[in-house]
């Protein structure tokens, strides 16, 4: 494998309604490919760094038209394994005004869930890497999944990369066993130097609430974060609001010294939603591993999860130029 990024995860096909319709309303499906860590992996691929995604999938023609297309985006498949059991499917019927977006989740007995916690050799896998990257979905796929992703991020500390975790807290996912989520998340967050998450992910692990308003949630959280994990070296969140009809999104980055906020984005004709949260995620890891100030790295995360919502599928497909436009605050007429 030759990537200086690792992400592991389930790639999963989603299916999702045309346009604003309701679920099988029109009787059809889009089809796009996506999951938390692939949609990182390709983000960062199209920014120009060498990506990997590790995962399973099934052998047959879902499973291997999922790869081809990670390959299409410039991503090293060869830590992708082929097994037994189905493809992880969700289905999306988007929202429109009052009307949320919902998410319905067919992924048990996948062939990622059920892989045995041993499938990737981590020790082979991860020398050369600078970076892997997980998120909180993976342990709630399976208890396998769960005892695969802490073994992938105590080998990564162990070589010498870097590892962000990504809380993603998902109650319909975790199911049965969703008593031993705090747990489960506490344990791969203490391998972390990069979490992301907000006062509600930190209240789900550590067992305390945080009152009053944002950003006092926020810095509350974030200290309470910093003294219970000794490996942790930033925190990242976004905030959405919704006022008068209209969202705006700001993301914040907290270090062990320093909290800077970006500038706000507003949100209006919102295409696709789906993915805004790995997008930030991406940026933030762009700045960092090409050594930019902590508030150039907020400001370049925060653009790219605002210019995802633009784009229709998991993947953010956009360019740097394009985030570091936004940035500048160049404006939107037609470039010629």
């Amino acid at each position: 494998m030759n990537a200086s990024i690792l992400c592991f995860g389930e790639v999963l096909l989603r299916l999702s309604a045309p346009g604003k319709q309701l679920l099988l309303q029109g009787g059809g499906l889009e089809a796009h490919v996506g999951g938390a860590e692939a949609n990182v992996a390709v983000a960062l691929s199209r920014w120009g760094h060498t990506a990997a995604v590790a995962t399973t999938l099934p052998d047959n023609a879902l499973g291997r038209g999922c790869r081809d297309e990670l390959r299409r985006h410039g991503l090293d498949t060869n830590a992708i394994r082929f097994g037994g059991g189905r493809m992880g499917l969700y289905f999306l019927t988007h929202g429109a005004g009052p009307r949320p977006a919902e998410v319905l989740y067919d992924r048990a007995a996948s062939a990622f869930a059920d892989a045995p916690a041993d499938s990737h050799d981590w020790k082979q896998l991860l020398p050369g890497v600078r970076w892997l990257h997980v998120s909180g979905i993976t342990p709630a796929v399976s208890a396998l999944a769960a005892q695969a992703a802490l073994a992938a991020m105590q080998t990564a500390r162990a070589s010498g990369a870097q590892v962000s975790f990504d809380c993603n807290f998902r109650a319909k996912l975790w199911g049965g066993r969703e008593t031993e989520a705090a747990a489960v998340l506490h344990g791969l967050c203490a391998q972390a130097n990069l979490i992301f998450g907000d006062d509600r992910d930190i209240a789900l692990m550590l067992g305390r609430a945080f009152d009053g308003e944002a950003g006092g949630r926020q810095r509350a959280a974030a200290q309470l974060a910093f003294e219970t994990f000794p490996s942790l070296q930033w925190l990242a969140s976004t905030q959405r609001t919704h006022e008068a009809g209209s969202q705006e999104l700001v993301g914040t980055l907290h270090t062990r010294t320093q909290r800077v906020k970006s500038c706000r984005h507003l949100l209006s004709d919102i295409v696709d939603r789906i993915g805004a949260g790995d997008a930030f995620a991406a940026g933030i890891l762009h700045g960092l591993l090409n050594g930019m100030e902590p508030q150039a790295t907020v400001e370049f995360g925060a653009a790219a999860g605002a210019l995802k919502h633009t784009v229709p599928g998991d993947f953010n497909l956009v360019s740097v130029e394009d985030v570091e436009r936004l940035v500048a605050g160049a404006g939107t007429d037609v470039r010629r």
